[in-house]
């Protein structure tokens, strides 16, 4: 035997520091944890900068609304996607009812409608000039002043149109939490007397609360990052007025400081939610658990059943797209033709740049946290990620700080080198904004492929380099092959997530480039929603492919979960 090949088989099973510690890729994820993780530290770096009348002008005014309407924005979400979350979750899981298996994927369609369209589509929907007006007026007879209806462009109904699209999110984990559930431990409940309710309040919801939690949790943070929503209804939220200091005042300290007290809301919401996480950490021990029992749902008890489940599939999928539908056909986008085109063009173009670079620095950050122990490395994984947590507002300012500033430092040494004046280079081009993509999203793909990786048993690592592969040999090898199914999940789920993404688009594009999102908001601000209808239906379409595979996963958990029914009444 090969005395070198002898010896690095021994050191690659007993894990020798050499071979188990790459520094070249170590540092590598290091460094893209430090700049992912850069404009966040640039915005709480500005909390103390010294700035004009700007804030203390804020903090007088509209700072207290700004904190009201977070505040309202986020108990009222809260309690619409949690009843809406979990009595679909429990149904779909627990219960056997006519449509059951078709509301089982058809529940997470929602979440391919970002929130600023449906609002586009309920405005034109419940306006004065709209068909539900317009036909109560020709049914009763009334005059404009004569009746009261309930203005869907406020603050109610901006909790309405956020918990519509965001209730997927707990529908999902709580789905997942109850699947997991021994059925045996719902055999003890059935057995002290519990009945249906019983069961659920006592037992299964306790149980699910973490996954319940993580869910209202990721609810709440898109909610403090939404824009397109708040700003289209004129509430005044942390978002808004980041935008208005920035445009507006034009104070980027401001803008910043702003953002700074936003990023303590998502940050209460995640400490809240570890600490809630953490008190109710809950282990089944039973080796039962498939479903054996469950509820046979019959005559009015289906019904309901049906009614709950199909509600909020109707408000929060059928009818937007119903009526972006109708909007696109009879009236149409004036500008459909080579314009379209041409944004549809940019928000591919930006989606794909952005996938493609998301993945691959996924895969070397974590593949840096498989392959080495330092604690460093394992940090940086999850600094990396945290971009996530923070709103596209946020992002923005705290990447247009810096790179304005080094755009100007380029700008002055090239054109002290060449006497010509190249131009903005980073903030005038893409660059800049794929940048912000990925400090929103890497977590989207970096998920993904961890998820991928700890599918790979650990065996192949010291195979690989027992035939003299080193890391990145490895990596490009033997593992980039076998995750491809995580890869290109992870892709997907970023394309369609820049697609939607307005806030950062709307701040950070180049001049003259618009992307389909940008193009609704602008043609909504200036009432022309039918001509929004065009590029929104197209956001929401393509929102639906990763939600096509998230559901076929999700059925294929369920049959392996959901077992005989036994014929269990409900009453």
């Amino acid at each position: 035997m090969n005395p070198s090949g002898s010896l690095a088989l021994l050191r690659a099973r007993i894990g020798a520091p050499a071979l188990n510690t790459p520094a070249p890729l170590a540092v590598l994820a290091v460094a893209v944890a430090g700049l992912l993780a850069l404009p966040v530290l640039v915005v709480l770096s500005n909390v103390l900068t010294p700035t004009n009348d700007t804030w203390s002008h804020l903090a007088a005014t509209v700072l207290p609304d700004y904190v009201r309407n977070s505040l309202v924005l986020m108990a009222g979400v809260a309690f619409g996607v949690i009843v809406g979350g979990v009595s679909t979750a429990w149904l779909t899981v627990m219960c056997r009812f006519p449509g059951r298996r078709i509301f089982e994927w058809a529940l997470l369609l929602p979440m391919a409608v970002p929130a600023y369209v449906m609002a586009y589509a309920y405005t034109d929907f419940l306006q004065f000039a709209g068909p539900v007006q317009t036909w109560l007026r020709e049914m009763t007879g009334w005059g404009p002043r004569e009746y009261w209806f309930p203005d869907v462009r406020s603050l109610g109904g901006a909790v309405v149109m956020l918990s519509l699209v965001l209730y997927p999110y707990v529908y999902l984990l709580a789905r997942s939490a109850f699947l997991e559930q021994s059925d045996s431990m719902l055999e003890v409940a059935r057995v002290c007397g519990y009945g249906p309710w019983g069961t659920f309040l006592r037992v299964a919801l306790p149980l699910a609360r973490p996954a319940i939690v993580a869910g209202t949790a990721l609810a709440l943070m898109e909610t403090l990052a939404d824009f397109g929503t708040v700003s289209y209804f004129g509430v005044q939220t942390f978002t808004t007025g980041i935008f208005r200091a920035w445009f507006s005042m034009g104070d980027p300290v401001a803008a910043a400081q702003l953002s700074a007290v936003l990023l303590g809301f998502v940050f209460l919401v995640l400490f809240i939610e570890r600490v809630t996480r953490a008190r109710a950490s809950f282990h089944n021990t039973s080796h039962r658990k498939r479903l054996r029992n469950v509820y046979r749902l019959t005559g009015f008890r289906a019904a309901v059943a049906v009614l709950f489940c199909v509600t909020p599939l109707v408000l929060g999928f059928l009818m937007p797209v119903g009526i972006l539908t109708e909007l696109a056909v009879s009236s149409g986008d004036s500008q459909f033709g080579a314009r379209y085109f041409q944004l549809t063009f940019n928000t591919v173009t930006l989606a794909a740049v952005t996938a493609v670079l998301a993945v691959a620095l996924a895969l070397l950050v974590g593949y840096a946290g498989r392959s080495t122990r330092s604690r460093g490395v394992a940090i940086a994984t999850r600094v990396a990620g945290m971009g996530y947590a923070v709103p596209g507002a946020v992002i923005a300012v705290g990447v247009l700080i810096p790179v304005t500033r080094l755009d100007h430092v380029l700008e002055s040494w090239i054109t002290a080198l060449t006497g010509a004046s190249p131009g903005l280079l980073l903030t005038g081009s893409i660059a800049a904004l794929v940048y912000a993509y990925l400090v929103r999203f890497f977590a989207v793909s970096l998920q993904a492929v961890e998820a991928g990786l700890t599918k790979i048993t650990p065996s192949m690592d010291s195979a690989a380099r027992s035939l003299g592969y080193g890391p990145g040999a490895t990596l490009a090898h033997v593992h980039a092959p076998l995750l491809w199914r995580s890869a290109l999940s992870a892709a997907l789920l970023v394309l369609v997530d820049v697609m939607k993404e307005l806030p950062a688009t709307f701040v950070m594009r180049p001049f003259n480039f618009d992307t389909l999102a940008v193009q609704a908001y602008n043609l909504a601000s200036d009432e022309r929603l039918a001509e929004a209808a065009t590029p929104a239906l197209t956001i929401v379409v393509v929102g639906l492919v990763p939600l096509f595979v998230l559901s076929r996963m999700m059925l294929r958990k369920g049959e392996g979960g959901s077992e005989m029914v036994t014929g269990v009444k409900a009453g």
